[in-house]
């Protein structure tokens, strides 16, 4: 209901709005995905993607350090998966993510992203839009601790759900900018925690070269329980590097896990005690 919500006071907002102008701005952003976030951008039809990315451990603090080589013998999150164009402004993704275990392990994480709105080139479309739902499942073992949110007492425990909006605008062929509100939504909580969780995310992206970019990301809980004082904010920095068909992105992240459930709801690290860490992902598009 608030995902739907979410979706008709967008609308209601910006009554005006049209697709039919052919001159539209190409590339907002580079690729689907910003560090964490997800661009307006989407795979035009009949195109796909795989996608690999890694997420190291922490570099500093009690648990990085030289010991870890700063991180590098830990694997905090791995991700591999397909995304699928099924039309110029509809896309579908599967992945499957490790998990950083807190509390969830063995992720399938499907998402659908509809672009509604292209900046265009006159500026009578000053922005790019699109909404994405996503879906989270686990397949990993339930817990014998009954008071684990991961014993699952029902089926319906394993999933948990997202829906972010992602509004972009290219200021200049160098600069990019994102506003991304998020809502997260869980079947399952502690007693000390909330199901339903607002985020805003904000990026930009500084073109150093035609091929070379800089990426600023940070998403800023709403509603995060006065309770719970493990959880921080997810800040990011990255570098990308696309080249013909690939695109590679290196990150530094106090996020240890992939996707909205888990550097929104789920992250617990803090950059001030050194807990971030070294990523990158790598991705590949085709033609089917």
């Amino acid at each position: 209901m608030k995902n739907s919500l979410i979706w008709c006071s967008f609308m209601v907002l910006f009554p005006g709005f049209s697709q039919t102008d052919t001159s539209k701005v190409s590339e907002t952003f580079s690729t689907i995905n910003i560090i964490n976030g997800h661009s307006a951008e989407t795979l035009k039809k009949r195109q796909w993607r795989y996608i690999i990315a890694h997420r190291f451990g922490d570099i500093a603090g009690a648990a990085g350090g030289v010991q870890t080589a700063f991180g590098f013998d830990n694997a905090s999150d791995i991700r591999f998966g397909f995304d699928f164009g099924i039309t110029d402004n509809i896309m579908v993704g599967i992945s499957r993510l490790k998990g950083a275990g807190t509390p969830y392990r063995s992720i399938i994480e499907g998402f659908t992203k509809y672009r509604f709105l292209s900046q265009s080139k006159d500026n009578k479309m000053p922005i790019s839009a699109a909404i994405v739902g996503t879906v989270y499942g686990t397949y990993m073992p339930a817990s014998s601790d009954a008071l684990s949110v991961a014993s699952f007492p029902e089926f319906v425990h394993r999933f948990n759900y997202a829906t972010q909006l992602s509004i972009t605008r290219k200021f200049h062929p160098r600069l990019s900018v994102a506003l991304m509100p998020t809502y997260v939504h869980r079947n399952l909580v502690n007693e000390n925690d909330q199901n339903g969780l607002f985020s805003i995310g904000g990026a930009a992206n500084i073109k150093v070269t035609k091929s070379i970019g800089l990426i600023a990301e940070y998403f800023h809980n709403i509603n995060t329980s006065e309770l719970r004082e493990d959880f921080f904010n997810s800040l990011s920095f990255g570098l990308e590097w696309i080249t013909n068909g690939h695109n590679f992105t290196l990150n530094f992240t106090n996020a240890r896990g992939f996707g909205e459930l888990q550097y929104i709801a789920l992250n617990t690290g803090d950059w001030l005690e050194g807990q971030f860490r070294f990523g990158f992902s790598i991705t590949r598009t085709f033609k089917y």
